[in-house]
């Protein structure tokens, strides 16, 4: 299959989340055991989480996509190897998912929640550090969301499905 492209998405902002300390902590372990393991961490480029996952990854040496909403290169987040302007705005989101191979979804905003959704619509893998529940129309859990309780699980998961 080649290099492995994981998507990881979660809320921009951060700093106004009570738990926002222990969210961006969570996505830079993720970045860098990605980046560890040669996968190629695909976000939408900014702050908050996307940030934090792409420092991660790029101290440990790896490479970061940015699927940027604007048309500015030069608002992705310094961490960021390829910045992609897409002028899509919350659109972008799409893209994200489809670059990638899996997704980690760290906490979470609307915006998260539209990239989980449109992954498990995609049938990909979706790994969750403290993010959605989904509950059908029926009132039942949704088990899409694979939950995971550590970033190394969550790494484990999407690289190779075990826990």
């Amino acid at each position: 299959m080649g290099q492995q492209f994981v998507g990881v998405v979660g809320p921009g902002d951060t700093g106004s989340s009570p738990d926002g300390q222990a969210l961006e902590s969570l996505a830079e372990e993720v970045g860098r055991r990605l980046a560890e393991a040669g996968a190629v961490v695909v976000c939408g480029g900014l702050g908050g989480v996307m940030a934090a996952a792409c420092r991660g990854a790029a101290e440990a040496g790896g490479l970061t996509v940015g699927l940027l909403p604007g048309d500015d290169r030069a608002a992705a987040n310094p961490w960021v190897t390829v910045p992609v302007a897409t002028g899509l705005e919350e659109l972008r989101n799409g893209l994200v998912v489809r670059t990638a191979d899996a997704l980690v979804a760290v906490g979470g905003a609307y915006g998260t929640l539209s990239e989980v959704a449109l992954a498990l619509k995609a049938g990909k893998t979706v790994v969750g550090l403290g993010t959605w529940d989904l509950v059908r129309p029926d009132g039942k859990q949704d088990a899409g969301i694979v939950r995971a309780a550590t970033a190394a699980e969550a790494v484990e998961v999407v690289l190779h499905g075990g826990r």
